[in-house]
């Protein structure tokens, strides 16, 4: 902690001061010259009483101090820490990113899975003033990031999504609207759930109660649609050789984006379905869906700052100089 806020002030002061003592060195030359010019010293004792020679020092006494006490206002002493909450608006969101096989497909360059967090990279960066949550799912779901502003961590931890990173294989769309409702819930207006994914559900059945969750929480659903209608193999590199999923029944893997899928699961909670056409592109539209969600205000916790002592040196510097006036008004009897 530094003792001033403007420790510069200083500076001036000393400029200050230097003036001050050649005016009054320059001043009581003077004076000293014309004295000795009309008065002996003597006569000169004789008028000038030295009980107002002490009143005249104590006057220049009082008001250079209180000069000194002006200019340590000025600086800023500052001791005591006080914590400022500020008032902040924020829309509410949690980004759900598939992490399944399925999104190592390179019908979007390098693959799906680089492309989604390319995506996620520049969407962040325009949520700057958003409360956002992550969630990455397979067949399960699992948050990454609570709702949070805080946009350096959050575009880590996009960043740290993979493939593979769960456990659990296979996809299924509903645990993931299920997280994002729950973390969603304690948020007032509406909200969204961005779901990035190519729109595979190995387990459907679930997904209209996960809906029917959504739209109690007013949560709607932006499905963003990664991947190509026509299909692409998954590849898959063990032991620095390049092969392709195959099923159990040793049939290679043909993952395809499921539009129709999306649009309906979009369009059930009022949202918007955004195809994958380029992470630039796909950011800016998926951002201008945000826009119109509700945003709610809240208390946040803003800077801890040190508490200002500015008043004290200020005041005592006004009874200085007050006092220095009051004693040169003063008759001497």
């Amino acid at each position: 902690m530094e003792l001033f806020n403007s420790p510069s002030i200083f500076i001036y002061m000393i400029f200050t001061a230097a003036l001050l003592g050649a005016l009054w060195y320059l001043g009581a030359a003077r004076g000293e010259k014309i004295k000795r010019a009309l008065f002996s010293a003597e006569n000169y004792a004789k008028l000038v009483p030295q009980e107002l020679k002490f009143r005249r020092k104590l006057k220049d006494i009082l008001f250079l101090s209180g000069l000194f006490f002006f200019f340590l206002a000025l600086a800023g002493p500052q001791w005591g820490r006080q914590k400022i909450d500020v008032e902040a608006s924020y829309s509410q969101a949690v980004i759900a990113v598939d992490v399944s096989l399925s999104m190592l497909a390179e019908d979007v360059k390098p693959n799906r899975m680089d492309g989604a967090k390319t995506m996620l990279s520049m969407l962040i960066d325009n949520l700057a003033r958003e409360r956002v949550g992550i969630v990455a799912f397979t067949s399960k779901a699992f948050m990454q990031s609570p709702v949070t502003s805080d946009v350096g961590a959050l575009k880590t931890l996009a960043q740290g999504l993979s493939v593979n990173m769960l456990p659990m294989p296979g996809t299924e769309l509903a645990p993931a609207v299920n997280l994002a409702a729950k973390m969603l819930a304690p948020y007032p207006g509406s909200k969204a759930l961005v779901l990035v994914t190519d729109g595979e559900d190995h387990n459907p059945q679930d997904l209209q109660a996960a809906l029917k969750t959504a739209r109690d929480n007013d949560i709607k659903i932006i499905a963003v649609g990664i991947g190509s209608v026509d299909g692409e193999l998954i590849p898959i590199k063990e032991n620095g050789v390049k092969s392709y999923k195959k099923d159990k029944n040793g049939k290679t893997v043909l993952t395809k984006l499921d539009e129709k899928s999306l649009i309906n699961l979009a369009s059930s909670t009022g949202g918007a379905y955004i195809k994958f056409i380029g992470p630039q592109q796909t950011a800016e539209e998926v951002y201008r869906q945000m826009l119109m969600l509700d945003k709610s205000s809240s208390l946040v916790n803003g800077s801890i700052l040190y508490k200002n002592r500015y008043q004290i040196p200020l005041f005592i510097g006004f009874v200085l100089v007050l006092s220095s006036i009051l004693i040169a008004l003063r008759k001497v009897k």
